[in-house]
Parts: structure tokens; sequence; C-alpha cells
């Protein structure tokens, strides 16, 4: 039986699936190892990013569900036994669940043809390369790219080995899942290492499973983290290719576990998970990075939210509408306003450049970003937070975050 939502039904649904209905634990009390369980199985993954102008992109998620935690919890997951997540390409470049890798083998296999084309060019011409990379690492991993440039072997003949080619080898054994990543060192630069030195027994010896199984799971998991979705939806979350994701969602259907479904106003199908929840209420509260999966998929997030984002990074500075590094802010069940930050480290302030309320921002978002922003600032070690100068929210803004103060 086809079910029928609401857009707000919809957006509670997808609320809930994705954690935001339940209290964090960082705001009033402690975050804890289990906590960050439950996220990360929620979740899948956290898509990974370089930029470190407020926060790199993988901290932020559980911060949104958490509130404040110590970082060091991602880090003992995701770098040191039993790790609890591996890094690989999963939407982008991400830590995922570990309990995914047997379901990714399917991407690893496609590295010959799927791998982009510096990496794929050298598995193809410079198999020797390859194969020398392969053995540096196992015989004295973990190691950085640059360490094994290091001891490229300057009489190379024929084969023209450089730098540069020494890393595409890594990422070419990177997709392939020949090698992995053990960490990320102070420079932001993969470690790789061997699976079997990485990836718990319990993952990597399990019994492997075939491609329409892999897309079956996937498409599940990405369906109970969305908790309602348009098969564009169920195909972006992992980056999957269209015929694989219908005969999955087919199969998922026909089992029970998705039910067909409307949103209305909408004219894609949709699909509910079984499980999802429909709560009444959403009285969520939180700042999203621009990765963050209920945002990073921007055609639901404006069809959902009412919410048009597109994130200004590669965009030259007189061009950008609101901002370098713009972070959607969730009160309640609406993405109500967006604010432009940075976090200057050096002078321990929390800068916000910009603050802009949607058109249906309730009276109080400006006290309530207020906290947010000051909650996030003791989060990052900073000591305050500097009011906007920008924007339609900017004077109620600083108003909230100068009051009571000397």
């Amino acid at each position: 039986m086809t079910q029928h939502l609401s857009v707000l039904q919809a957006r509670r649904v997808a609320l809930a699936a994705q954690g935001f209905t339940r209290p964090r634990p960082g705001v009033d009390g402690d975050v804890t190892a289990r906590h960050v369980a439950r996220v990360v199985e929620r979740l899948g993954f956290f898509q990974i990013d370089s930029v470190n102008v407020l926060q790199r992109a993988h901290y932020m998620p559980l911060y949104s569900r958490l509130g404040a935690y110590d970082v060091e919890l991602l880090h003992r997951a995701s770098s040191r036994p039993p790790r609890r997540l591996f890094e690989y390409w999963a939407h982008e470049a991400a830590l995922v669940d570990v309990r995914l890798w047997q379901a990714f083998r399917f991407r690893m296999d496609t590295a010959d043809t799927k791998a982009w084309g510096g990496p794929r060019r050298i598995g193809r011409d410079k198999p020797e390369l390859v194969e020398w990379v392969l053995h540096e690492v196992r015989d004295r991993g973990p190691l950085t790219a640059r360490e094994i440039e290091h001891d490229v072997p300057r009489e190379t003949g024929h084969w023209g080995w450089n730098w540069s080619e020494v890393k595409m080898a890594l990422e070419y054994l990177f997709f392939k899942g020949e090698v992995t990543a053990a960490r990320r060192n102070a420079a932001f630069e993969r470690v790789y290492d061997v699976p079997e030195r990485v990836i718990p027994p319990a993952q990597l010896d399990a019994p492997p499973i075939d491609d329409a199984q892999a897309h079956r799971l996937l498409v599940a998991h990405a369906a109970s983290a969305l908790g309602v979705a348009t098969p564009q939806c169920l195909r972006d979350y992992f980056r999957m290719d269209p015929a694989p994701t219908r005969a999955a969602i087919a199969d998922l259907v026909e089992s029970g576990e998705l039910l067909p479904a409307t949103i209305a106003g909408w004219n894609r199908p949709a699909y509910l998970h079984r499980d999802a929840v429909r709560p009444r209420a959403v009285r969520a509260r939180a700042l999203l990075s621009p990765f963050d999966p209920l945002v990073f998929e921007r055609t639901r997030a404006e069809r959902l939210f009412d919410f048009r984002y597109r994130i200004e990074i590669y965009v030259p500075e007189s061009q950008r509408v609101h901002g370098y590094y713009v972070l959607p802010f969730l009160l309640g069940d609406r993405l109500v306003a967006r604010v432009d930050l940075k976090a200057d480290r050096r002078a321990g302030v929390l800068v916000v450049h910009g603050a802009w309320a949607e058109s249906h921002a309730p009276d109080h978002t400006a006290a309530e970003l207020a906290a947010e922003l000051r909650l996030m600032a003791g989060w990052l070690g900073l000591d305050a937070v500097r009011p906007p100068v920008k924007g339609d929210l900017a004077g109620e803004l600083t108003t909230c975050l100068t009051s009571g103060l000397d």
C-alpha cells in the first residue's frame, strides 16, 4: 500500500531518521563512545573534507547530533583497533562504518574502470610501480606517500617513476582496497597500510557478497538513514549507479523493507523505510556542516525544508552571496537561518562574518542561534564569539550575543 505524506510529515521523518529527535548529551553532560557508535550505525559514514576554516567536515555530524564532544572519541574509532570506521570512497571520501567493508568490495573491484584518471592510468600503464608501492606498504607500513616517495629508486630505466606517480599508485591501490588508511597525520595526509593491519578480522574475513547483495545492503542503509527518499536520494547517499540501485529498490519493495510513498507536491516517486519513525514534533537545534547528510543532496534539502543552499567555497569572493563557509541552522523541524563562520584559533574567537534568517524563521531564532554559537565556541576551545556585521539577522544576533556582557 502506498504511503501518503505531507511535506511536514516527510521532513519530520527525515529528521528522526538522521537522529535529530534525540537529546544531545553534549549540551548538558558527557558524550561517550556508545553515543558515537550509535551515530555511526545510524548514518553509516562521515564525509571528509580538508577545509579547516571552522572544523573539518567529518567532526561535524557528531557535534550536530550529540553536542560538544571530545574529538578523540572519533580518532579512536577511526585510527585505533578495534576500529569502528575505515576510510573509503562512500558518498565522497569518508570515514565509513567498518561493517560495510564487504559491501564496498563491489566498488573496489571496479578500480580499473572507475578510479579517477591519474591512478587508473598508473594502474594500467605502470603495474611494476604499483607492485613496488604495495610491497613498500606491506613491508614498512604504515606510511605516508612522502615517506614512500623518498625511497623511490633513482635508476628506474624506462619506467620513469616519479613522486606524483607514487601518490597515484597509492590512490589506485586505495580505491582497489589493497591498501587503506591507518589514520590521518597532523598534516591531514593519509597514512597508508594494508587492510590486514587495519580492518578487524570479523569484517575483513567475512564471506564476500555479490554486487546485487551489496547494492541491496547499501540502498537499505541509505533508506534507513534518510527515512523517506526518492530513488535519486537513495542512489546519491553512497554514489551508486542508477541501474543496480533501481534493481535493489525493487527487491527491497518486494521484501517489504521499502514502502512506496508519495509526498505532497513532489512529482517524483518516493520510498519510506518500514522502520521509519513518524514523530508528531521535532525540537532540534543544531548547526550543520555543508557536508552533513541531512543537506548534502541539495534538491532534497530544498524540497523538504524550503531551503536553497549552495556552498560558495569555490566562488570568487566578490560573487559570494552569503560567504565562504556557511552553515545551515536547524531549529525545531525547519532550517531557519544560515551563518558564515570562521574559527580564529590564534585569537581564540569564533568569528561570525554574517547571519541571515529564512522567511519562515521564528522570532526566537537569534536567541537560539546565539546559544548554539556559544556552545560551538566552547567545543572548539574558543573563548568568545565575534558578532556578525553582515546579513539581515546580524543586528538581532549581535544583541543576543552581547547581552549580559560588560
